[in-house]
C-alpha cells in the first residue's frame, strides 16, 4: 500500500519510483514524521532520501515514489511523496530490520537467534505462527506474550498511518488518532469519522468532515447532521455559552453543514428522543442543551438550595465576641463593610463576596480563617488554578489547593474521586477567584460538599467570565438567592497606588490617570505606529525594566495582549521575546520552537500529567533519548513527548483571557486599535488588575479610550439564576 506524504513537488519534475533498503535513520520527527534516511539500491551509491516517512527502520525494503532534488547545503536527495513498505527478503534485511529495537522484546542477539533459527520465514513465523517461537533459546511463554503483542500493535499503527495519512491527514494528526485509539484507530474512523472532533485534540469539525467525505459518507447522512449539530453545541460551550436557542442552534449548524433547517429540525428531535440532547422546553426559542452542562446548571442550583437550607456544622459562633477577638488577635480595626461581611458569613450557609483591588477581600479573608480554625472548624481553601491557590495560601498561612486537587482528580479512573458519594470532610469551603469557576467545575465542586458545611465565594465579578462556559458567580448574584457582600471601599493605604486607583477608574468609565511620576507604579507610553508598539514593548520588557526595577522577566514579568494573532499579538510577541530573553535555549528539530529554557503554558486541561489549561513552567531541558521535553511547574517536573508538546505554547507573552486568576509582580501590555474588536473596558480591567507592583501599557490614548468607553459585553446562554430563582 502506498504512503502518501504532506509534501509534493510542485517544481513539475517527473515522478520515478526506487525500490531500496533502510540503511540508517539520521533523523526522525515523532512530531511531524519528517525523516531524513540513508538508503541503498542494487548497483547504486548509498543516497539520501527526505520526506514523510514516519516509522521506517534500518533493514526495512520500501518503494520510494518521488524526484531527486538538488539540496545547497546537503546536495543530492530523493524528495519522497509517498512510499510503500516492503519487508526485506534477504537475512541480512530482516536481521537488521528485527534487531532495531522496532519490536519490544527483540534486540540484535534476539534477531540473530530468531533468523538463525527460521531463516527467510522468520517474519511469517512472528506474523502468522507465533507459537513456534517458544522454540528459540531465550523465549519463554511471557517474552512470546510481549513480541506478538508489540509485532501486532506495531503493524497496526503503521497501516492505521497509510490509511490516515491517504485520507489527507498529516503525520502529526495521523500520529495523535493513533495515540488516542490504538489498534482500533481504522475501525473506529471508518465507523465513526466525526468523533475525531469529540475525541482527538487538535481535530475539528472540518477535518473530520473531510474524512468522511472521502469515505464516501454522502452529504445529507443523518450521521453528519448529528454530528453537525453536537459540534455546534460544543463550539458553543468553547465561547463561553451553556446552551443555545433552537433556532440558533439550527441555524449555526446549518451554516456549517449546508444543509436545509428542516432536515436539522428534525434531527434535533431525534437526538432529544436518544437523549444525545436536551430541552428545557418543546418551544422554537427552547433552550438546547448537551446533557452534561444541563445536570451541571440544574445541579449547581438544586446543591446551593440544598446548602441554604441544612443547619451549619459545628459550634454556635457569637458574631460580636468573633469579631472583638479576631481584630484583638490581629491588631487591627475592621472597617464597617468588613465587619458586616464577617456577620455575614458567620450567620449565613452561604456567602458570595466581591469586590475590586484594595477593597480589603484578603484582610476579610483572613479574619473569617482566624475564626474559623478558633472554633476548630474544619477548613477547605481553594482556588481555580495553581498561582491563585499559592496566592491564597500565602496570604491566609493555611494550605490552599487547586480545585482539581481537592476534589482529587484520578486521572487513572477518570474522574473526581470526591463527590455526592463521597463528600469532603471540611466544614467550612472558601473558593478565591470564583469568577474563574466555570458551570462543569462549580457543580462538581458543590456535589462534594456537605449539606452541613458552610461555603464562601471570594471574587471580583467585574472581571473577564470564566473561560469554561457560563457566568456562575455573575448569576449567583444576579439570582438574589443568595446573600451577597459587595466591597466598594478604597483602603487608604491601597489608594497610593495608581494601580488600583486607575483600575477603579477604568470600571467606572474614566480614563486612567496616565502622567507618569517617579515612583509610580502606573506608566504610559504613547506610540501610535505598530512597528514602535513592539520595539518599545521589547526594550521594557528586555532591558529597561530589568535594569530599573530589578524585576526578572522570567519569573516576574508578564506581558499580556489582547488577541493571540497579529503583530501585537501573543504569537508574534512570543517569537520577539524568546529570541531576545533565551536566544542560546537548545532546540531539537521536530520540536516546534520550543526551547530548553522557554518560559511555556498549558493550553488545555490534562488529567494524566495533572497539569491544567493556563499552567506556566519552565523548560528544564529537551531529553533528545527519549523523545522528551521536560517542563517544571511550581518545583514539579512533568514529562511531554515531543508528539505532546502542541499542548503547550510560549508564555512570555499571552493573552488577558490567559491571565485570570494569576497576579505578576509586574504587567505589560500593548493597547492600540489593531485589537479594536477586542478592546472592551473588562477586558482592560482584568488586565490592570493582574499587575502586583509594575503595571505599563504601551500604545496610543485612542485604543485606550475605545477599551474604557466600551462596556459592551458578550452575551453568555445560561439560565442558572433564573432556575435558582424558581428552585423551591
Amino acid at each position: 500500500m502506498s504512503r502518501p506524504g504532506a509534501e509534493s513537488t510542485d517544481q513539475g519534475e517527473p515522478l520515478e519510483s526506487l525500490d531500496a533498503a533502510v540503511e540508517r535513520v539520521v533523523f526522525q520527527s515523532e512530531e511531524s514524521g519528517w525523516a531524513v534516511l540513508r538508503v541503498s539500491r542494487e548497483d547504486a551509491p548509498v543516497s539520501t532520501a527526505v520526506g514523510r516517512l514516519h516509522g521506517l527502520q534500518p533493514g526495512e525494503r520500501v518503494r520510494l515514489t518521488g524526484s531527486w532534488q538538488e539540496d545547497r547545503k546537503y546536495g543530492k536527495q530523493f524528495r519522497v511523496v509517498s512510499y510503500l513498505s516492503l519487508l526485506p527478503e534477504t537475512l541480512t534485511g530482516i536481521r537488521r530490520y528485527l534487531g532495531s529495537g522496532l519490536v519490544p522484546g527483540i534486540g540484535p542477539v534476539m534477531a540473530e537467534r530468531l533468523v538463525e533459527k527460521f531463516g527467510l520465514e522468520t517474519l511469517e513465523v512472528i506474523e502468522n505462527q507465533p507459537e513456534k517461537l517458544g522454540r528459540v533459546r531465550g523465549i519463554g511463554p511471557k517474552r512470546s506474550r510481549q513480541i506478538q503483542q508489540s509485532w501486532r500493535e506495531q503493524r497496526a499503527v503503521r497501516d492505521a498511518m497509510v490509511f490516515l495519512q491517504s485520507h489527507g491527514l498529516p503525520a502529526s494528526q495521523a500520529l495523535r488518532i493513533c495515540r488516542t485509539y490504538g489498534e482500533s484507530a481504522v475501525q473506529l474512523v471508518k465507523q465513526n469519522p466525526f468523533r475525531l472532533a469529540e475525541d482527538v485534540f487538535g481535530i475539528g469539525f472540518s477535518t473530520a468532515d473531510r474524512i468522511a467525505d472521502s469515505l464516501g459518507i454522502p452529504h445529507d447522512a443523518p450521521q453528519r447532521a448529528e454530528a453537525g449539530l453536537l459540534f455546534a453545541l460544543t463550539q458553543a460551550a468553547d465561547q463561553g455559552n451553556v446552551f443555545l436557542p433552537r433556532d440558533r442552534l439550527i441555524e449555526s449548524a446549518g451554516e456549517l453543514l449546508s444543509v436545509d433547517t428542516t432536515t436539522l429540525a428534525q434531527v434535533v428531535e431525534a437526538l432529544i428522543e436518544r437523549h444525545a440532547l436536551v430541552a428545557a422546553a418543546a418551544t422554537p426559542d427552547a433552550a438546547i442543551y448537551l446533557p452534561a452542562l444541563h445536570a451541571a446548571e440544574v445541579g449547581i442550583a438544586e446543591r446551593l438550595c440544598r446548602l441554604l437550607a441544612a443547619e451549619p456544622a459545628g459550634p454556635a459562633i457569637d458574631v460580636e465576641r468573633a469579631l472583638a477577638w479576631v481584630e484583638g488577635r490581629q491588631q487591627l480595626r475592621l472597617a464597617d463593610f468588613q465587619r458586616q461581611a464577617v456577620r455575614s458569613a458567620l450567620t449565613h450557609k452561604v456567602l458570595v463576596i466581591t469586590g475590586g483591588p484594595g477593597t480589603g477581600k484578603t484582610t476579610l479573608v483572613r479574619s473569617l480563617v482566624r475564626i474559623f480554625e478558633a472554633k476548630r472548624l474544619r477548613l477547605s481553601l481553594c482556588a481555580p488554578t495553581g498561582r491563585a491557590a499559592k496566592r491564597l495560601g500565602e496570604t491566609t498561612g493555611e494550605p490552599a489547593k487547586t480545585i482539581h486537587r481537592l476534589l482529587e482528580f484520578d486521572p487513572r479512573r477518570g474522574g473526581f474521586q470526591r463527590g455526592a458519594d463521597a463528600p469532603l470532610e471540611t466544614d467550612v469551603v472558601i473558593v478565591d477567584e470564583s469568577s474563574m469557576v466555570d458551570t462543569l467545575l462549580a457543580h462538581q465542586l458543590l456535589l462534594a460538599i456537605p449539606d452541613g458545611a458552610r461555603l464562601i465565594l471570594v471574587g471580583d465579578v467585574d472581571q473577564l467570565a470564566s473561560v469554561g462556559p457560563g457566568k456562575v458567580l455573575e448569576q449567583l448574584i444576579r439570582s438574589e438567592r443568595l446573600p451577597v457582600t459587595r466591597l466598594t471601599e478604597i483602603f487608604r493605604q491601597a489608594e497610593e497606588s495608581r494601580i488600583v486607583m486607575n483600575a477603579h477608574r477604568i470600571h467606572r468609565g474614566e480614563m486612567p490617570e496616565l502622567s507618569g511620576q517617579k515612583g509610580s507604579d502606573f506608566f504610559f507610553f504613547h506610540r501610535e505606529d505598530p512597528e514602535e508598539v513592539v520595539q518599545t514593548l521589547l526594550h521594557l520588557v528586555t532591558e529597561r525594566i530589568p535594569r530599573g526595577f530589578g524585576i526578572d522577566p522570567f519569573d516576574d514579568l508578564q506581558v499580556l495582549t489582547p488577541m493571540r494573532r497579529g503583530q501585537l499579538g501573543a504569537e508574534n510577541l512570543n517569537l520577539e521575546l524568546q529570541r531576545l530573553l533565551n536566544p542560546a535555549g537548545r532546540s531539537v528539530d521536530g520540536v516546534r520552537r520550543i526551547r530548553s529554557g522557554d518560559r511555556v503554558m498549558q493550553i488545555r486541561n490534562n488529567y494524566d500529567l495533572e497539569v491544567f489549561n493556563g499552567d506556566v513552567g519552565r523548560v528544564a531541558r529537551i531529553v533528545e533519548k527519549d523523545k522528551e521535553i521536560e517542563v517544571t511547574f511550581d518545583g514539579r517536573a512533568v514529562r511531554y513527548a515531543f508528539a505532546d508538546q502542541d499542548e503547550l505554547a510560549l508564555a512570555y507573552a499571552c493573552s488577558v483571557h490567559k491571565s485570570q486568576g494569576s497576579e505578576y509582580p509586574c504587567v505589560v501590555m500593548p493597547v492600540h486599535t489593531q485589537h479594536y474588536v477586542m478592546l472592551q473596558r473588562n477586558l482592560l480591567y482584568t488586565a490592570v488588575t493582574r499587575a502586583a507592583k509594575l503595571l505599563i501599557l504601551v500604545g496610543d490614548r485612542r485604543a485606550l479610550g475605545l477599551a474604557v468607553r466600551n462596556d459592551r459585553q458578550q452575551d453568555r446562554h445560561t439560565r442558572l439564576a433564573e432556575l435558582l430563582r424558581a428552585w423551591p
